[in-house]
Formats: C-alpha cells, sequence, structure tokens
C-alpha cells in the first residue's frame, strides 16, 4: 500500500496554501509581521533532504532558488533567511523568511518571539498574484 502525501498538521493550522510546483507545495505562514514562505516536497514521509532521489534534491535547490529570487526581487527585503530545522515539526519544510531591519524580531530569529499577526484579505491577496 503507498501512502499519500499529507501535510502536518502544524503547517495546515499555521499556513495558507499558495501554489503546487513541481515538487513542493508552496505555503505562506500567516503572520504578516514576516513575509514567510515554506516548501514542503510533496512527498510522503520525508524528513530530511537525503531522503529525496538526487534528481528530487536537484530540484529542491532549483525551487528554493526560484522562491528566493522572487522573495528578493518582489520583496526587496534586507536579507533572506532559508533554513530546513524540523525539531518541532519533523516533516521536510524549508523556510524562506524576507527579513527587514525594521521588523518587529529583527535579528534575532522570528520563531516564538511574536503572537502572530494573521494577513488581511487585501494582503493575502496581493501576495497571491506572485504566484
Amino acid at each position: 500500500m503507498t501512502v499519500e502525501f499529507s501535510l502536518a498538521p502544524e503547517l495546515v493550522r499555521d499556513c495558507i496554501e499558495l501554489a503546487d510546483w513541481p515538487l513542493c507545495k508552496v505555503l505562506l505562514m500567516n503572520d504578516s509581521q514576516y513575509p514567510w514562505f515554506i516548501l514542503v516536497p510533496r512527498k510522503a514521509n520525508l524528513k530530511e533532504s537525503i531522503d529525496l532521489s538526487e534528481s528530487e534534491q536537484v530540484l529542491l535547490m532549483q525551487e528554493s532558488a526560484k522562491l528566493s529570487r522572487l522573495l528578493k526581487e518582489v520583496l526587496n527585503p534586507d536579507k533572506l533567511n532559508v533554513a530546513a530545522l524540523g525539531n518541532m515539526v519533523p516533516q521536510l519544510h524549508i523556510h524562506h523568511i524576507a527579513r527587514y531591519k525594521t521588523d518587529v524580531a529583527w535579528p534575532a530569529p522570528v520563531w516564538g518571539k511574536y503572537p502572530a499577526v494573521p494577513y488581511s484579505e487585501e494582503q493575502l491577496a496581493r501576495l497571491k498574484t506572485h504566484f
């Protein structure tokens, strides 16, 4: 029996689905304080990037670069934070966070610093036009 891909419950709870790229689902963390995007390979039971085939690893890096370029061009951040941690949510997912010297957590990490401020419908509509 084949196990089907599904998003971790924490990602379902905290994120908005934006798009499906060839390998990854593109998510937006529903916290307007930071433009925080997440790539999740649509493969069941993945914890580490090394669990992907070699060609899928290359595709993951290409999609990460594509998202990073998009964020740099559209949002013009002071810094892009790109990371795969997985300590709290073990499902393989890659964070892409556009950081600004003016954001509330700068220069510290964004995790657990401040309560999330959900996107308004207008803010969300503007972001979705790029996906």
